[in-house]
């Protein structure tokens, strides 16, 4: 099993923080990337690590992930002709 830290989280100005162990590689400074998921856990890694993170992902499924396809997926069509900013708002 992999190690395991524990720490408080604790009020930062109007922002909520945890404090990372130096030995978990983080620096002053470090943008961080938070995943929350379905479940209530979070994943996190150092931004300039996303390229690392994402091609540990490849080859991760089962053999017979979206083995028969990803299904029926209704969509709207889109009107390409509209400006997404304005429309946005």
């Amino acid at each position: 099993m992999a190690q395991e830290w524990r720490t408080k989280s604790f009020k930062s100005g109007n922002s909520v923080a945890i404090r990372l162990p130096k030995t978990l590689g983080f620096v002053d400074g470090d943008e961080v990337v938070v995943v929350p998921h379905s479940d209530g856990t979070y994943s996190f890694w150092k931004e300039s690590d996303s390229l690392k993170v994402l091609m540990s992902l490849y080859g991760s499924m089962s053999p017979g992930f979206m083995k028969d396809g990803r299904g029926d997926i209704e969509q709207d069509d889109r009107d390409w002709d509209r400006d997404p900013i304005e429309s946005a708002a």
